[in-house]
């Protein structure tokens, strides 16, 4: 029995081996069969069928479309809209790589018919070349018989551009100048961008009509575009800036800048301030879309490969209902001082409030009279004009003595009038004479005491009635200690167009002495408030800014978005004084307002918090009709 079994045994196995040879033929069959098919296959694509596919390859092309997205929003440090944007029905246009002029003109006249569109003043050339498209032959049967020898293309053109006529033009119809301002709108944009052809006052009768016309219209599309517009009308309206129309496109200034960008000459950008200068973060990213064309340019299929993004959000740090009130009182104190007498020439006012720690300026304020009476937004006036701050900068004048070690805080001074060989006395205000301290000299205001830490300054050991000797040099130094303030140099302002003020160009050194006083350079009223919040905050030039915060697009309406930067203050320097220092000037400051003497006690003593400040006074002179010198007083605080 045992035998009998493993003799079975030998029988399947052999039955198995026999069966393993066959099933690897039946699968190399198999496969050989399946690379025969795909052989024969290939051979059919490339050997048969391959002009066709290598036709249809070339009878097509890929491009891409990009479109507009709404721009970021600009809010006040309270989230306060100041700037929003309103949607618009609008009408657009597209052309293809491959759209001839002929085609855009058809376009362009079948569009006039189901819209209304003002004419407006379109450029001769762009007429011309409207006038050959609506008479093509009778421009070409101008022609001399050498010219229609030509067999360059452009140079048969140019030759027909010159045989039109300006009685050519003026025989075009009113609807004709209609249809070449659309004309000449379809042109404004590079191929696959979009052109806006009218997106103001768009009805919805022209909306359906262009809809129900879109097959006839190739290129031609209904979308919604963007208008920005200002909650509080003028309010900060020169500092927000303003954004560029479709029709001005690219500021000439700046068109390779933005070019290289990769921006459209069509695309609608920031023209000045905030909108200029944060461009790049309000602008979003457009959505891009891949197109298929075929060999006429029309579109077969579209692609939408990044739908794009909203700008981001600006919040400012103003605070635009205390920059209101702050309006309101410059209003109200300019209208009241051009009743007092001496006034002809008084007709502005600036208030810069800015927080002495961050930066963050809280209202950035100017008012100025105009021809008819009324007041219109200057706030740009606070960091682009500059005029000549008297006492007002003496804080300064005390501290750049002491860098310099020309005095100390402890210095004294005899207030008396300063008397050069063969010139008049120059003294303080006041003729009660007697010993001033720093503190006191801030607080009466001692132009006496600013003008022997000048003359320390310039190493002149004053004695009188003898000649003043210093070296012109002495005005650069000083303008050096005065830029650690801010004072004649650039604040850092997160705006365009700052300006630094005037320098004066009298090297008689005389004019040291009134440098020392505020009456030789000019500063703006921002200068001043950096000067001021360097000393507010114990010696630290903070760079003031508009930018409190950038917040990323809202998605739940009203809401403002989630927080995306927050912009951290920009030390510019740091002035190389001690604490003791500091808080001498500061006691001074605050004398001003609560001394005995203090010069600004009578306007601010009965404040119901608690104040410092200096005043000043300036003589500058008005180079007008008016030919008279004009006093001009300036007051700054510190609290």
């Amino acid at each position: 029995m045992k035998l009998n079994f493993r003799k079975k045994k030998k029988d399947v196995d052999k039955k198995k081996r026999a069966i393993i040879p066959l099933r690897l033929n039946i699968l190399f069959f198999v496969i050989f069969v399946l690379f025969s098919v795909l052989i024969l296959r290939l051979g059919i694509v490339q050997i048969v069928q391959g002009d066709t596919y290598k036709r249809q390859l070339e009878e097509t092309d890929n491009v891409s479309i990009s479109k507009n997205v709404p721009r970021g929003v600009i809010y006040d440090r309270n989230y306060n809209l100041l700037v929003g944007n309103s949607a618009v029905k609008s009408i657009t246009y597209t052309k293809s790589t491959q759209t001839k002029s002929t085609e855009m003109f058809k376009v362009a006249n079948k569009l006039n018919k189901l819209i209304h569109v003002k004419k407006e003043k379109v450029p001769k050339r762009d007429l011309i070349d409207y006038w050959i498209l609506k008479h093509p032959t009778e421009s070409l049967n101008r022609l001399t018989a050498k010219e229609k020898q030509a067999t360059d293309g452009k140079k048969t053109y140019e030759y027909q551009v010159a045989h039109v006529t300006d009685a050519d033009l003026k025989g075009l119809s009113q609807d004709d100048l209609k249809a070449a301002t659309i004309f000449k709108r379809m042109n404004t944009g590079y191929a696959m961008s979009e052109a806006i052809i009218k997106n103001s006052d768009v009805t919805d009768e022209e909306v359906a009509r262009v809809s129900e016309n879109l097959t006839d219209l190739p290129g031609v599309d209904t979308t919604t575009d963007w208008n920005r517009y200002y909650t509080y009308k003028n309010t900060l309206r020169s500092i927000l800036g303003s954004v560029s129309s479709e029709k001005e496109g690219l500021p000439k200034d700046k068109v390779d800048y933005y070019l290289a960008q990769g921006y459209s000459r069509n695309d609608r950008v920031g023209k000045s301030y905030l909108e200029a200068q944060y461009q790049s973060i309000l602008a979003g990213q457009k959505s891009k879309s891949d197109s298929v064309l075929d060999s006429q340019g029309n579109i077969i299929e579209t692609v939408q490969k990044y739908e794009g993004s909203k700008g981001k959000d600006l919040v400012l740090s103003v605070d635009v209902d205390f920059q209101k009130a702050v309006e309101d009182i410059l209003k109200k104190n300019i209208s009241k001082g051009k009743q007092a007498g001496q006034s002809d020439l008084f007709d502005r006012a600036f208030v810069v409030a800015m927080d002495p720690y961050s930066g963050e300026v809280l209202a950035l304020a100017g008012e100025k009279l105009n021809d008819k009476g009324g007041f219109d937004d200057y706030s740009l006036g606070t960091f682009t004009t500059a005029y000549a701050m008297g006492s007002a900068v003496k804080g300064a004048t005390v501290l750049s003595g002491i860098m310099d070690k020309a005095i100390t805080r402890n210095t004294v001074f005899d207030d008396h009038p300063i008397q050069f060989k063969g010139t008049k006395p120059k003294s303080s205000w006041f003729t009660t004479g007697g010993a001033f301290s720093p503190q006191r000299a801030l607080e009466k205001s001692s132009n006496s005491y600013m003008y022997q830490v000048s003359m320390k300054m310039a190493g002149y050991n004053y004695v009188y009635d003898t000649p003043f000797s210093a070296s012109p040099s002495t005005f650069n130094k000083m303008r050096y200690y005065y830029n650690q303030f801010g004072l004649g140099v650039k604040t850092g302002i997160d705006l365009p167009g700052e300006q630094v003020g005037f320098k004066g160009d009298d090297k008689t050194v005389g004019k040291i002495l009134d440098f020392a006083i505020g009456q030789y350079d000019s500063y703006t009223p921002l200068q001043m408030a950096q000067y001021v919040s360097t000393i507010a905050n114990n010696g630290n030039r903070i760079a003031p800014r508009m930018l409190k915060e950038i917040r990323n697009p809202s998605t739940s309406g009203d809401k403002v978005g989630t927080l995306a930067t927050s912009v951290a203050p920009k030390v510019m320097n740091r002035i190389n004084v001690t604490q003791s220092d500091i808080d001498t000037v500061k006691e001074g400051f605050h004398l001003v307002t609560h001394g005995p003497e203090g010069t600004g006690k009578a306007y601010l003593g009965d404040a119901k918090y608690d104040i410092a400040g200096k005043t000043g006074t300036a003589q500058a002179f008005y180079d007008g009709p008016k030919k008279k010198v004009v006093e001009q007083v300036y007051g700054i605080r510190l609290s």
